[in-house]
Parts: structure tokens; C-alpha cells; sequence
């Protein structure tokens, strides 16, 4: 097992990685919350008929009762109304404040789950069980849980840690390729921003099956990276904004195509080449760094295109969070495995579309 303990003070955790850890959860909790009574698992329909029942067995066996609350699967959930259908629905469970809430799928579980638990009761303990690539190296770890707006992704949110994370990679046996893939593109951002060395891995391997002969390390490597940097700015005000590579093209291009047309991954992976290409363009990145990350979205099947004209992303740009009065950070890359941040007016963000 490999743990990495994320240093947050009184919200501190830990990140426990294991091949086969599921059936061990329900002993893990009981031990972290022995005041709870009842635990709810949040899940949905792609998740649930996989993992659910192994997961409550196990909690059970650790003398908790369980309350199961199952969504739809996919982004189109991870919206206000489903939101409320799972708070009344933890409150129809029972549960109360010393109880704990188990979130056991990718990013939308987790973020949806996470903040519904922020929200109950003005706040009850969560465990992130996060079955996704994408979820195990990224979304799971930090903090950051939240739903869509019709207006953006991920406007209505809030900083909320859980008690601990709990990463099984038995789990992405059943993901498929594509979704293997997506999760993938958020480890080569890590790659891009702080680890020449993981890119460079990541670029090396033969196929999928060398890639999962090594996920344990891959994942833990990502876990540690982005730990650190939640570590030191847990509130997304600096440093944390590094963790943004891709992002604001993406999101952009995920809310365009009504969540249905490109995952987060490959919006991340189009966001993350296009700005390369543009800064390289500029002079702000080297010549060949585009090419390289070209190189290695394109192994794993990852798109480098969105095939929209940029200008009609600005509209929903001008929304993202991370938009500050009329200024706009965006994250750039010195080098590959050093990214940096760019603060920029709204009216320059055109520019460094191309």
C-alpha cells in the first residue's frame, strides 16, 4: 500500500492506494468515525450494479448501517436538481451529523457527493471511493466539490475535504478504453506542470496493458503532486491554479458540445495542446513542446481539436470561475514539466487563443 498523507491541519487525510482495497473500506471507516452510525454510498447507474454491493457488505460488516443513493450516469447529473433529490434522500436514509457519506465513482460522484455532503446538515464527513482514472489521480484529492450551472461548470460549489481517500486500482479493470484514456489526460498534465520525468513515462509506454502494469505508481505519483500543491494553497487563490493547464479551453469545450460531445479528459487534452501551440507561437514555450504533447495525446487516442472556431468558446470563457473582474489567469508552460501562471486582461485573451 502506498499512502500519501495530504498536511491540511485540522482537515488533514490520507490517500491509501492498493490493489484490492475495497473490501477492507468498511473497516477503515469504522475506525476513522467510530461515532458513526450509518453510512450513505453515493454512487450511479454505471458504478453501482459493479462495486455497490462489495462496498456495502463491507461497511456492513463493520456494523454500520447503509443507505444506498443511486444517479444517473454522467454529467447531465451533476446539476442542482439531482443535488436536491440526494439531500432528501440522506434525510429519508436517517442519517445524521456523526453519520459519513461514501462516494464510490468518478468525477461527477464525487464532486455532486461531496458537495452534497458539505451541504447536509451544514456539513457531514465524506470518503472519496473514486473508481475512474480521472477521480483516483485528480478529482478525488483536494477538496474542490461542486455541481454545473446552466451558465458553467462547476459555479456552484465549495471547499470541503474529505476524511480520507481510498483508491482501489482493481477498480479500472472495468473502465473502458475510453474512459481509461480520459483519466489519462489529466496525468499528462501533471507531466506538463510539475513532472518532466512523468510525462515522459507516460509518452514511453508500449500500450495500455504496460500503462496499467504500472497505474499503481502512475496514480500515486499524481496524488503526491497534486497534495503538495493543495498543501500550500488549498483555496485555489496561486499556486493551486497550476492544476488549471487545459482547463479553461476545455471546460469551454465540454459545456459547447452540452457535456454529451467530449469528456473532461479530452476537453482538458484539446485545451492543453491548443494553448501550447499558441504560446510556442508567442515565444513563451519552447518550439517542440506542442509537437510533444501532440505526440503522446494522439497515442492514447486523445483529440487535439475540438473542430469549433475558438471565438464562439469566448462567451462561455467569460464565465469560468476562474475569471477575476476583467482579468483571467491562464496556465502556461515554461518547459515541459514546468508550468506557469498568467495573469492576463480579458480583451488579450483572444490572442493566446489564436
Amino acid at each position: 500500500m502506498q499512502v500519501i498523507h495530504v498536511d491540511l491541519g485540522a482537515h488533514a487525510y490520507d490517500i491509501e492506494i492498493e490493489a484490492g482495497l475495497l473490501p477492507q473500506i468498511g473497516a477503515k471507516v469504522a475506525k476513522l468515525l467510530p461515532k458513526a452510525k450509518k453510512a450513505a454510498i453515493i454512487s450511479d447507474t454505471n458504478v453501482a450494479p459493479l462495486y455497490a454491493a462489495k462496498l456495502e457488505a463491507s461497511l456492513a460488516a463493520a456494523g454500520l448501517g447503509v443507505v444506498k443513493v443511486i444517479i444517473e450516469a454522467g454529467e447531465q447529473s451533476k446539476n442542482m436538481t439531482v443535488l436536491s433529490s440526494v439531500l432528501e434522500q440522506l434525510a429519508q436514509g436517517g442519517l445524521t451529523r456523526s453519520d459519513v457519506v461514501l462516494t464510490l465513482g468518478g468525477g461527477v460522484v464525487g464532486d455532486l457527493g461531496g458537495f452534497a455532503a458539505a451541504s447536509y446538515m451544514r456539513g457531514v464527513a465524506f470518503v472519496q471511493v473514486p473508481t475512474s482514472l480521472l477521480a483516483q489521480i485528480d478529482s478525488s484529492v483536494g477538496g474542490k466539490v461542486a455541481v454545473d450551472l446552466a451558465a458553467g461548470k462547476n459555479l456552484a460549489g465549495a471547499f470541503y475535504q474529505p476524511k480520507a481517500v481510498f483508491i482501489d486500482t482493481d477498480l479500472l479493470a472495468t473502465l473502458s478504453t475510453r474512459f481509461l484514456h480520459d483519466g489519462l489526460a489529466e496525468a499528462i498534465k501533471y507531466g506538463c506542470i510539475k513532472d518532466a520525468a512523468l510525462f515522459d513515462k507516460i509518452a514511453g509506454f508500449a500500450n495500455d496493458a504496460a500503462l496499467l502494469a504500472n497505474i499503481d505508481d502512475i496514480v500515486a505519483i499524481c496524488c503526491a503532486i497534486k497534495a503538495r500543491i493543495v498543501e500550500q494553497d488549498e483555496f485555489d487563490t496561486g499556486l493551486r491554479m497550476l492544476l488549471n493547464f487545459g482547463h479553461t479551453l476545455g471546460h469551454a469545450v465540454e459545456q459547447h458540445f452540452g457535456y454529451s460531445g467530449f469528456t473532461h479528459g479530452e476537453g482538458v487534452a484539446i485545451g492543453m495542446y491548443q494553448l501550447t501551440k499558441r504560446t510556442e507561437e508567442l515565444g513563451l514555450t519552447p518550439t517542440g513542446s506542442a509537437e510533444r504533447i501532440k505526440s503522446v495525446l494522439q497515442k492514447y487516442n486523445l483529440p487535439i481539436d475540438a473542430g469549433v472556431a475558438k471565438s464562439e468558446l469566448l462567451d462561455t470563457m467569460a464565465r469560468d470561475k476562474k475569471k477575476n473582474g476583467n482579468s483571467i489567469t491562464i496556465i502556461i508552460l515554461r518547459a515541459i514539466g514546468e508550468g506557469d501562471l498568467l495573469k492576463l486582461n480579458w480583451q488579450q485573451v483572444p490572442e493566446y487563443l489564436g
